[in-house]
């Protein structure tokens, strides 16, 4: 059980890249504190998987693939959550892509396949969930994932970093201009997290994931299910004056970013 259990009930959540990693588990997280769960990507099988995993354990999920890339698409999804389970209260903007390559080299169509997943795709998700929630008149709550790199940046990956830098400038614009219809919206940025698909690609070597390691203040990379209470906090009404910021849960690993020589104990 999630450390806001029992809180979500009766709530309908849309969770974007939904099929593994950091989105599935905030989507368990979810149903097992309560909610109903609509997780939402490009691989109908890994979707099907999370709803069957959270269908064992006693919740309500539904799998709806989607190109998040796509405003229509986007829209398709939202109606589809919203008619299943009769209302929607919010949304998780996890769908992401990301690879590390030195800028110089990055063609240009890899830079807009990130930027369209990560930052596009975000703005219609919300878009679509904002304009439902204002439909309904309920208030909701929008959590997106991002990165500390957002602000301060990331050799390799400036494709990602600029794009999460614009779903935290987005998260921050929309919270003050949809503070008025009950509607809160904030980020989260992992740090280094136990995923398949974040260490194939970021640390695809043992070596790397050493190198990786070593930046982390805590010693250790980050468990899913961490990364989803938090969210889980983020989303629920312990959160409910807390709007337009970004919560990091990265073990300390951007403060520890040293230039001169080590202070550890």
């Amino acid at each position: 059980m999630t450390l806001e259990s029992g809180r979500f009930d009766g709530r309908t959540y849309i969770v974007t890249g939904g099929g593994s990693g950091i989105g599935r588990a905030i989507a368990q997280a979810l149903a097992d504190a309560g909610a109903r769960v609509a997780v939402a990507g490009r691989t109908a099988e890994r979707l099907d998987e999370t709803v069957a995993l959270i269908e064992k354990a006693g919740g309500e999920a539904l799998a709806v693939p989607t190109d998040v890339r796509d405003p229509e698409a986007v829209d398709a999804l939202v109606s589809a959550a919203a008619e299943r389970f009769g209302r929607l209260d919010g949304l998780v903007n996890n769908a992401a892509g990301n690879f590390v390559v030195p800028g110089i080299d990055l063609s240009p169509g890899g830079w807009r396949a990130v930027v369209d997943i990560v930052l596009n795709g975000s703005y219609y998700c919300t878009r679509a969930v904002a304009r439902r929630l204002r439909e309904q008149g309920t208030g909701g709550s929008v959590l997106s994932v991002i990165a500390s790199y957002a602000w301060h940046g990331h050799p390799g990956t400036v494709h990602s970093a600029a794009a999460k830098a614009g779903v935290l400038a987005m998260t921050r614009t929309l919270a003050v201009e949809l503070a008025p219809l009950g509607i809160r919206l904030n980020c989260i940025a992992p740090g280094p997290t136990e995923t398949a698909g974040a260490g194939a690609a970021l640390w695809a070597t043992q070596e790397a994931r050493e190198e990786v390691l070593a930046t982390v203040p805590a010693g250790r990379f980050a468990d899913p299910a961490e990364i989803a209470n938090a969210s889980l906090f983020l989303l629920g009404d312990g959160a409910s004056y807390l709007t337009g910021e970004c919560l990091t849960v990265d073990g300390g690993q951007w403060l520890g970013k040293q230039v001169y020589g080590r202070t550890s104990a």
